[in-house]
């Protein structure tokens, strides 16, 4: 399908992605599930700095992921990599 060029907007800043068209959906998806923790933290812990937001669902994913590691139900889950990527990222807005 070819490489597409997208804006995904994670704790209220853009980020502009280029990614393999097909995994558009996902990318999507995972940055509205991400927004949605954040929002979720937010309101339950009062907390508004958005790195800390950012730390504690990069966290709630990690840990939900080393999970289903630990039970077999992820193969290559990679989570070494994502968590790299989320902390570029963070490195990104300091």
């Amino acid at each position: 399908m070819g490489e597409l060029s997208i804006k995904i907007k994670i704790a209220n800043r853009v980020y502009p992605l280029t990614i393999d068209a097909k995994e558009e959906e996902g990318i999507r998806k995972a940055a509205e599930q991400i927004n949605h923790s954040i929002s979720e933290f937010e309101r339950l812990y009062a907390v508004k700095d958005k790195q800390d937001l950012l730390a504690m669902v990069a966290l709630k994913i990690a840990s939900r992921n080393s999970e289903l590691e630990d039970k077999g139900i992820l193969a290559n889950a990679n989570i070494e990599e994502d968590l790299m990527e989320i902390e570029q990222l963070f490195d990104l807005n300091l």
